[in-house]
């Protein structure tokens, strides 16, 4: 499984982090308050039971006298009821914003997702953009709706409760509030220790879910080359630095808030100590006592509960530090302010300003170098490809013949230089307005979940059905279709799996064709289908590519005979162009590879015909 190296998260615990989550907490401003009310109400009534208790002892038991416990049992009772009620308010409202702020951050990746360049997902494994997606948003959702408030509660609790001591007895209030400099001392300790393993954490995490997309990916792969125990061997050394580094942080919260119980418990023992002589004395009521008796047990909780939330709000901040480093990734090819003030951008065109195209396209003086290369691909070099020419790219495997197409579709742009579409720089159009305008069929097509006609309808979502099968029939993908048992509506599978190579490229063919581009692009198209059906396409490409601009990324040099321009590509640059004839005629490097494939081709048939 191949190694990648993620961006390494090494701040501190810092606010300034977690303001990239105020947009998404925005829209639920009203909820949010009514958490808060709901949590202070909850926070308010169990501060105010032990009081409760305390009014009992000095009222009925050491006055001897029942006189009054009936209201004093109703007000006890709605007291309870109140307390559940807002219980329930804040379970209801804690929920919702879960759910919703959840969704919001999932829709912002994912429409981030959309606006990023071809080459973040050349170097992106989908297993970490998955991860950061779902695992980083649900636990930064649930962090946010639950322990956040529940921190709060806990805070609000421990405030009240100190200051409902410090009303009953000043002293020995004091005696507990000397645990607070203490806590906070070992929270400023442990918060960068815990904060740094589980960073790692999130990071094995990662690694573990883009092993599991490669393992299920290329499960057939793996069989077929017996490399099952190598996978495993490598999904264990993950899991393994996983589970270390997971250990390191549990060890770090389980020394931690033992810590923190520890010294509250000494100080309430101390606390119960004094107490305990002081009614004695005299100088303490037993109801009192055993208020502040509640009051200091009760008091256990909530600061464990204060510092296992904190352990976790500084957990949490690496997986806020990975959405919002996969929302601050800029793509590489952005439209200018100007163009999108014109004609929109990729979720909100403005079509009524999109110019008409024809499909005319000129090189002018060009350099291109890859975002990740030090070495020119192209050097100063100059083209103009008329609207409706056929221009055929050729060379062998890895030669770079797609780097002029991909720059021709604004896949990438030039270094130096400038591309005209129209005779228009085109990062003066829109991207949108460019790739609405091509058809694109990959040497490896995909399909989407779902039946052969909303694949084929992708091309054109407002298409009728007969529109479709008309596109089907034109690249014969309408005999694909007969041999299904639902035909257009049988499912196609995951990414298209229930069809062969060669069936996925005749519907990715037909949903090109219903687009209707002006300009195709045709990446290999027919390298995976057999030469019967081969011969079917071929004659469809000469009508269907008439008067519109294409390009043939070919393999098979026999393919490409008749295109009106041929480029011939080697070590990334074009070393010869011109027609098929002329070509040959020079003898150069497009002879050789020509000559070199015709005696395979003819060696192949003649083993065939053996």
């Amino acid at each position: 499984m191949a190694a990648y190296d993620e961006k390494e998260y090494a701040q501190s615990f810092d606010w300034r982090v977690w303001k990239a989550l105020f947009p998404y907490l925005r829209p639920y401003r009203k909820t949010l308050i009514q958490i808060f009310v709901f949590i202070f109400l909850c926070a308010f009534i169990d501060i105010l039971l032990p009081l409760f208790q305390r009014y009992a002892i000095d009222r009925f038991i050491e006055g001897n006298t029942t006189a009054g416990v009936a209201g004093f049992g109703g007000a006890y009772a709605a007291a309870i009821i109140l307390q559940a009620l807002f219980v329930v308010a804040f379970t209801r409202g804690s929920m919702r914003l879960e759910m919703m702020f959840g969704r919001d951050m999932k829709k912002a990746c994912f429409v981030h997702l959309q606006t990023l360049s071809f080459s973040y997902y050349n170097v992106t494994p989908v297993g970490y953009i998955h991860s950061r997606v779902m695992s980083d948003t649900n636990r930064i959702a649930a962090l946010v709706a639950w322990n956040f408030f529940d921190m709060l509660w806990a805070f609000s609790y421990v405030i009240g409760v100190f200051i409902a001591m410090l009303m009953l007895n000043v002293q020995l209030a004091l005696l507990v509030i000397l645990v607070v400099p203490a806590i906070a001392l070992l929270t400023w300790y442990f918060q960068n220790r815990i904060l740094h393993w589980n960073r790692k954490v999130r990071k094995a995490n990662s690694k573990i879910t883009g092993a599991f997309n490669e393992g299920i990916t290329g499960a057939k792969t793996s069989k077929t080359l017996v490399i099952e125990d190598q996978n495993f061997a490598g999904f264990q050394k993950l899991t393994g630095d996983m589970r270390a580094s997971s250990v390191k942080a549990a060890r770090l919260s389980a020394v931690y808030i033992p810590l923190v119980l520890f010294v509250s418990s000494i100080a309430t023992a101390v606390v119960l100590a004094r107490g305990g002589f002081l009614v004695r004395e005299g100088l303490l009521l037993l109801g009192t006592l055993s208020a502040f008796a509640s009051y200091a047990a009760g008091i256990f909780e909530p600061i464990q509960q204060l510092a296992r939330n904190m352990a976790d709000f500084i957990s949490i901040q690496a997986n806020i530090e990975r959405v919002t480093g996969l929302l601050d990734e800029k793509p590489l090819i952005s439209d200018a302010p100007e163009v999108v003030e014109q004609y929109g951008d990729t979720f909100h065109p403005k079509k009524e300003n999109w110019p008409p195209i024809k499909g005319d396209i000129t090189f002018e003086d060009v350099s291109f170098q890859y975002p990740d290369g030090n070495e020119e691909v192209l050097s100063h070099f100059s083209l103009h490809i008329p609207a409706g020419t056929t221009v055929a790219i050729v060379g062998e495997t890895g030669a770079g013949k797609s780097t002029l197409v991909n720059l021709a579709c604004r896949f990438f742009e030039p270094t130096a230089g400038r591309i005209l579409i129209d005779g228009v720089d085109y990062r003066r159009r829109s991207q949108l307005w460019l790739h609405s305008n091509i058809g694109y069929v990959l040497q490896a097509p995909h399909l989407f979940s779902g039946t052969v006609m909303e694949n084929i309808r992708y091309g054109r979502l407002d298409a009728t059905e007969a529109e479709i099968k008309a596109a089907a029939e034109a690249v014969s993908a309408d005999t694909v279709v007969k041999k299904l048992d639902r035909g257009y509506d049988s499912p196609v599978g995951e990414g298209g799996d229930r069809l062969s190579t060669g069936e996925k490229q005749l519907i990715s063919f037909a949903r090109a064709v219903l687009a209707d581009p002006r300009i195709f692009v045709l990446d290999e198209a027919t390298s995976s289908i057999d030469t019967e059906t081969e011969q079917l396409i071929q004659n469809a490409i000469s009508h269907l590519l008439e008067g519109r601009t294409s390009f043939l990324i070919a393999h098979r040099l026999s393919t490409i005979r008749h295109a009106d321009l041929i480029l011939v590509v080697r070590d990334g640059r074009i070393v010869e162009q011109g027609k098929h004839e002329e070509l040959l005629r020079r003898k150069g490097y497009y002879h050789t590879l020509y000559s070199k494939q015709f005696a395979e081709e003819a060696a192949l048939r003649a083993l065939q015909a053996q």
